[in-house]
């Protein structure tokens, strides 16, 4: 399981989805020996298609000339009314689509949990640091 930890600093999440991949054999071994790297990755429509950017899946070394392209855009496999959901949503003003994390189903197929977001403020920002500082000092007392 690979998690994106700066999207729940930067961004509050509206909904929630998970999501399929259209990967190729030396993607999926790269993100199994966990050669990916989410820092600036989002997600964007391009003619009626849900596509991942910015994503990047390090080659994978035995790949020899089969290996893919480390920073192509993916495409993301939802649902025909969770797209649309998502694109009207998308458009206004100050929501964007942020990956998750990516993780494998029970079947062994790679999944991405997406997020329809809101940018937050510094000051929420300031604010998440404080609770997280309170939760921790109380657990320390506790135990």
């Amino acid at each position: 399981m690979i998690i994106n930890r700066k999207a729940k600093f930067d961004y509050e999440f509206i909904d929630r989805y998970k999501a399929g991949m259209a990967l190729t054999g030396t993607e999926i071994k790269s993100i199994r020996a966990g050669n990916v790297n989410m820092g600036d990755a989002f997600c964007t429509f391009i003619k009626g298609n849900l596509v991942l950017r910015n994503l990047h899946i390090g080659v994978y070394k035995q790949g020899s000339y089969n290996n893919h392209e480390p920073m192509r855009e993916r495409v993301l496999l939802l649902k025909k009314p969770e797209l649309k959901k998502m694109l009207s949503k998308s458009k206004e003003k100050g929501y964007t689509i942020v990956p998750i994390e990516i993780f494998f189903s029970e079947t062994g197929y790679a999944k991405i949990e997406i997020a329809l977001a809101r940018g937050k403020k510094t000051y929420d920002k300031r604010d998440d640091l404080k609770q997280k500082d309170i939760e921790r000092s109380t657990q320390r007392e506790l135990a």
